[in-house]
């Protein structure tokens, strides 16, 4: 008779059959009423609704959204054509959101079926799908396919918002007008569509974003045969980033959220006491705070250290090469990957506070920081050492967060451009919050980001002559959620009055 172990071995062999090619999503049909039920009392899948399951994680917490979050939209895109066939496709809102790169989990998707029946669909965590009845499926030059979800194009959606999209969603918008190469891809279907008012409005859009001559080539075209009036669809205190046809949709949102957060943090931010006169002094208090930093820093990530650990690895009696326990424990590779990061990045603040120009400086230097924290793991062969290589090359998920960070392809567009944007920023308090929010942003590694971000963060600060700050474990909580009420809601208020606060603290 099989024992419990083979049987859960058994379901666990079909469940792995279906998960090929990275697949979290199935049908509780593909799997047998046996294995299904083993699997669910086990906590490798999850229901999202009758008939359909995720892959989850026996270690999962109950109240854990990620395994949901992970596979929200590969559910959407098959459930839609389970249900619909080729006959849907999200709102032009939602179509344009994931146009510029807005990889937020919304609480609601609006499908548009022409089977549709006007109803929701309930599912996890707070989320829902509406499936809209539409009469006529438009034509199918003006949808697109993007990771099995069925979009608008970039102009049939332009077409197709209200005005209030402009309004509410700045930083998207922005980023796809920047997409449009020319007038010629929206002015046809406002030609023959007669859309006057949608014409004004798209000529303002674009005469604000900086792009008056497509503005101009739509208003003087529709005047010739329509009665235009050109309006801004934009607040009017937003501020406006260069953002130059063809840019990579990544780019030009990073460009796009800078320039409209960095007067918030400014205005929030004590200004900076300029660069330490006395320069040993600065360094001595840096190297005065590594113990509570080390410390804080590591517990924010999980991991269990305490002082003695941190003040065993500084003194060096720490050894891996003879003991045992010290080269098995997760722990304390950690604190010595900590210590020997912190030793180039404390190199890096002597570069900046003699005047280097830091974003420069931490372009390069980020690479060794991040060798030298995982160095220590490498040597005891916990992970490989193709982990020492960069960036990330596969899809990364935060725990229990709403934001999804961007597609690995898109991390090597991503990078060079927040180091253009620390390079030419003027302001030491915006390079150090910006800094920090959009390393975290962008998930450039697979593990280590909150602990870069925060060396990054200090890098920074030191070229205003701010003080190395510590972000303590009791303050998890609140730094987590004004992260993500900046990844989120595009609301760094919270997160730079946090700093600030625990800065001057």
């Amino acid at each position: 008779m099989a024992t419990p172990n083979r049987k859960l071995a058994a379901s666990l062999t079909e469940i792995q059959k279906l998960q090929h090619n990275g697949r979290r999503v199935f049908q509780s049909r593909e799997l047998s009423r046996v294995h299904r039920e083993r699997l669910l009392a086990h906590g490798f899948v999850k229901e999202v609704m009758k008939g359909w399951l995720i892959s989850s994680s026996p270690g999962a917490d109950p109240g854990d959204s990620t395994p949901w979050f992970a596979s929200f939209w590969e559910f959407c895109s098959l459930y839609c054509n389970n249900r619909f066939g080729d006959e849907w496709h999200l709102s032009p809102e939602q179509s344009l959101l994931l146009h510029a790169q807005n990889t937020v989990i919304p609480s609601q998707v609006i499908v548009y079926s022409s089977r549709g029946t006007n109803n929701t669909v309930n599912l996890l965590f707070g989320t829902s799908l509406y499936d809209l009845k539409q009469k006529q499926m438009p034509p199918r030059a003006d949808v697109t396919t993007r990771d099995g979800l069925k979009l608008f194009s970039v102009a049939a959606a332009l077409i197709k918002v209200p005005e209030a999209f402009f309004n509410h969603n700045p930083v998207e918008a922005q980023v796809v007008l920047a997409n449009v190469r020319d007038a010629s891809e929206v002015l046809g279907r406002l030609l023959d569509g007669g859309h006057s008012v949608i014409a004004g409005r798209l000529a303002g859009a674009f005469r604000r974003t900086g792009r008056p001559d497509v503005a101009d080539e739509i208003a003087s075209t529709m005047k010739a045969v329509h009665d235009v009036r050109e309006t801004d669809p934009f607040a009017s205190g937003y501020a406006f980033a260069p953002v130059s046809s063809g840019t990579s949709p990544i780019v030009g949102r990073l460009r796009a959220v800078w320039e409209s957060m960095r007067g918030v943090v400014v205005s929030i931010f004590p200004p900076p006491p300029g660069l330490p006169g006395d320069r040993e002094a600065y360094l001595r208090f840096v190297d005065g705070i590594y113990e509570s930093d080390a410390y804080h820093s590591l517990s924010i990530e999980g991991y269990r250290v305490t002082p003695d650990l941190i003040e065993r690895v500084r003194s060096g009696v720490w050894d891996p090469d003879n003991n045992d326990a010290d080269r098995q424990s997760r722990d304390a590779l950690a604190a010595r990957g900590y210590w020997q990061a912190f030793q180039i990045v404390k190199k890096t603040v002597t570069e900046i506070i003699d005047g280097g120009n830091p974003g420069a400086l931490v372009r390069t230097a980020h690479r060794d920081w991040y060798r030298e924290m995982f160095q220590p793991f490498v040597a005891a062969g916990m992970i490989p050492p193709s982990a020492l290589a960069g960036y990330r090359n596969d899809a990364v998920y935060l725990r229990t967060s709403r934001h999804v960070p961007p597609r690995a392809q898109a991390v090597r567009d991503a990078m060079p451009a927040l180091f253009d944007l620390l390079e030419k920023e003027t302001e030491p308090a915006v390079r150090a919050v910006l800094g920090h929010w959009l390393l975290g942003y962008i998930h450039p590694y697979t593990d280590g980001n909150g602990r870069m971000a925060r060396f990054l963060m200090n890098a920074l600060l030191a070229s205003g002559g701010y003080p190395w700050t510590v972000i303590r474990v009791e303050d998890r909580n609140s730094y987590m959620e004004s992260l993500e009420k900046a990844s989120v809601d595009m609301d760094i208020g919270p997160f730079a009055t946090f700093i600030a606060d625990r800065m001057q603290w």
